[in-house]
């Protein structure tokens, strides 16, 4: 679908484009790349894949690129992402070596693209350590971390940031998250596109054919949690959250639906673990989707009667966003980004235990009219602080505060 900046103006307004392009008049030209570890899977994949497109419609050189390793590779930056987010992982010498021969392979690969490039954003722990080889860079550099580093586990912290404390500026989804650097730390929020396969309307036949389509029975009500079978998540707790609700709501069925993303070597193991849990009950249905199923999440979560994440710990969680936007109450674990996105009592419940989500489930299985006013409640939030345009006004006022070297207020022509 080749969605145009003014396919927008319905849904945020003729004033949030016009800004846009008032922003971009000064940047028109400029080379910027993105860098993470996958074009599939995940929330950054699915940003990148409308962020680069706009930009290059606001005259922007954006470009998207890559770093790829063996299995070492991302057995080393899955123990990234669990230290960073709290567990005390300790990593072996020889994987943090395959960590940096893959950077210093990738850095020749990309070489000619960063060496020029006025800006790079570099997406998470997986390429950090690019920076250390473009020692006669020409332009600025920008860490964006995505996940929950409020609480990392300081050996690893400590090795991450020898990497990233050289940048240019950071750039952090929730204040909590902000570390002790020697740069400039900005705050941006994640977000998503409504015009997007995952997020535009779709109608009641579409949906329930593919509720039936995957053996679910969309005239009964629907639990639902959509993401990667990651620990983070926890798909155990939700599925013992259903198990509690069960006997007081005989018709509910529990959906569990997700994939894998090409750099998370556990998502396998974690899913066995689920599937051993869950067991052959008839109402519980774990899917394991393509990363390009976004019709089908759709019209899962427009399906449901109630939407979960009940994460333990959350850089963001677009899921939440994708859940509000569709007008639904949201039940989202009591950490990180989900704090921002859920306003307890308003747009749904914020939890921290199986007990929790329960209650919280049943409360809103018997209150359809609360349920429906939290969902109306939840869509306005997210259009006025998780779309895809505020996002890129975001960006574009970083760049030209980092090309600029403002730290003030920025006066445009």
């Amino acid at each position: 679908m080749n969605v145009q900046l003014d396919d927008y103006r319905d849904i945020v307004g003729i004033e949030a484009l016009d800004h846009l392009r008032q922003l971009s008049r000064h940047l028109e030209g400029l080379r910027v790349v993105h860098v993470n570890s996958t074009r599939a899977g995940g929330g950054v994949a699915e940003i990148l894949h409308r962020l680069i497109p706009l930009k290059q419609q606001l005259g922007i050189d954006a470009s998207w690129e890559i770093v790829t390793g063996e299995a070492d590779f991302y057995q080393c930056t899955k123990g990234f992402h669990n230290a960073l987010q709290g567990y005390q992982i300790s990593l072996a010498e020889n994987l943090l070596g395959a960590y940096e021969q893959a950077n210093a392979r990738s850095a020749e690969a990309l070489r000619d693209k960063l060496a020029d490039a006025d800006v790079v954003f570099i997406h998470d722990p997986q390429p950090a350590p690019l920076l250390g080889h473009f020692a006669e860079r020409k332009g600025k550099w920008i860490w964006r971390c995505h996940i929950d580093v409020s609480h990392p586990y300081r050996p690893v912290w400590q090795y991450l940031r020898n990497h990233v404390a050289p940048y240019d500026a950071s750039i952090f989804s929730l204040a909590a998250f902000a570390q002790t650097l020697p740069h400039n730390q900005y705050l941006i929020s994640p977000s998503i596109d409504p015009l997007t396969e995952k997020n535009m309307d779709l109608d009641e036949t579409e949906i329930a054919g593919t509720c039936r389509e995957l053996g679910i029975d969309p005239e009964r009500p629907i639990m639902l949690q959509v993401s990667r079978y990651d620990r983070f998540k926890d798909p155990l707790g939700v599925l013992e959250a259903y198990r509690l609700v069960k006997p007081f709501s005989p018709e509910l069925q529990l959906v569990l639906a997700g994939g894998g993303a090409d750099d998370d070597p556990e998502g396998a193991a974690v899913y066995d673990e689920v599937q051993r849990a869950a067991g052959d009950h008839p109402d519980i249905h774990l899917l394991l989707l393509p990363s390009d199923a976004h019709r089908k999440i759709n019209a899962l979560q427009r399906a449901s009667t109630i939407l979960l994440q009940k994460s333990i710990r959350e850089g963001f969680g677009l899921t939440v966003t994708e859940g509000l936007w569709k007008g639904k109450a949201v039940i989202g674990g009591d950490t990180g980004g989900i704090r921002s996105q859920i306003v307890n009592y308003h747009t749904g419940f914020l939890v921290s235990t199986p007990e929790g989500a329960a209650m919280r489930t049943r409360y809103l299985l018997n209150h359809p009219e609360r349920r429906k006013e939290m969902g109306q409640t939840g869509h306005e939030f997210v259009r006025e602080q998780f779309l895809v345009i505020r996002h890129l006004r975001e960006y574009l006022t970083l760049m030209l505060a980092v090309v600029r070297g403002e730290e003030g207020r920025i006066e445009l022509d």
